[in-house]
């Protein structure tokens, strides 16, 4: 079952008299439970195709569906809403609010949403995550993959469908990358979540389903509708 798709996903910008294809007619499926790694050199574009995957950017021109929905036809309020019941991001530099402990960080987003959070769910991620000691730490009392678990912590607890994460592995060492990474791929199996992944290390990424490649704003490799076996 499709969760993502873009069809002819285009953004230019404008800098003077020049025009940058930061995508450049991406075509791109992305099967349900399907743990996807996006590699390219930098400026190729991975980091505007998980925005727009996100809807946190809005595309030139093209389609971004999002679990059947047409993303680029919500209003900002109903693409808000939508985005927190369905998207859970994990970004490089954690975003964890610093005057929160761990457990007020994990469950903000699913206050914000007047849900009550699920405490036994919420419990059993941070076992997964070997966070349980950590639950009421402050972001400062955390070594750097802790807070990236946390943040990782916070991105499943409101269970949803897809998660997105933005170079996650970035400021850790090879060992500490491994380990987050492995629980992401332990933690999606388990939760039945989509996975899309961006990573500038190809050993990283060798540990994902399918990995597809970004040249200038254009799918080189990996673009096809399947699940590769590893």
């Amino acid at each position: 079952m499709m969760i993502l798709s873009v069809k002819n996903l285009k953004k230019y910008y404008t800098t003077g008299e020049n025009i940058v294809k930061a995508l450049d007619g991406v075509n791109l499926e992305i099967q349900k439970g399907e743990f996807l790694a996006i590699v390219g050199t930098s400026g190729s574009g991975k980091s505007t195709l998980l925005n727009m995957l996100g809807g946190l950017d809005n595309p030139t021109s093209g389609v971004v569906i999002v679990d059947g929905q047409d993303i680029s036809k919500m209003s900002r309020d109903e693409l808000t809403v939508f985005r927190r019941r369905k998207i859970g991001f994990v970004f490089q530099n954690y975003n964890l609010l610093p005057l929160m402990n761990v457990y007020e960080n994990i469950v903000l987003p699913i206050k914000l949403d007047g849900i009550k959070p699920d405490e036994t769910f919420i419990d059993e991620i941070l076992k997964l995550l070997n966070l349980e000691s950590k639950k009421y730490a402050m972001p400062n009392q955390l070594s750097g993959g802790q807070q990236q678990r946390a943040a990782l912590a916070r991105a499943l607890a409101a269970k949803p469908s897809i998660i997105l994460a933005d170079e996650p592995t970035g400021n850790l060492d090879s060992r500490t990358s491994q380990d987050v990474l492995g629980l992401v791929k332990i933690s999606s199996h388990k939760f039945a979540q989509t996975v899309v992944m961006i990573t500038h290390n190809d050993e990283i990424a060798q540990m994902a389903d399918r990995i597809i490649r970004l040249e200038d704003g254009k799918i080189i490799k990996g673009g096809e509708n399947h699940v590769e076996s590893r």
